[in-house]
């Protein structure tokens, strides 16, 4: 079965490894010792934005995740780990 199969969908905020990701960039933004606030200056956005991605209720698009790891100075490449499992492990 397909992505556009008859089967329910998981919400992406709440995979395993979309959790994992965002986690991952909490910690990031922690050991930079960068507040909500000033991550939320450095990407020109509300800090409101940035909680509501740390608490995993607003998703973040591809642009955004590359905005967001530019702005915390990390390989946006490096999140992707959280992905890199071969789809067959994953039935």
């Amino acid at each position: 079965m397909g992505l556009y199969d008859n089967e329910e969908m998981e919400k992406t905020t709440e995979s395993e490894e979309y959790i994992k990701l965002i986690g991952w960039l909490k910690d990031c933004r922690l050991e930079r010792n960068l507040s909500l606030r000033q991550l939320a200056a450095k990407m020109k956005i509300s800090h409101t934005y940035i909680q509501k991605i740390e608490t995993n209720q607003r998703r973040l698009d591809v642009y955004e995740y590359v905005t967001y790891c530019r702005a915390l100075g990390v390989n946006p490449s490096a999140g992707l780990r959280f992905f890199a499992e071969p789809l067959e492990d994953k039935k």
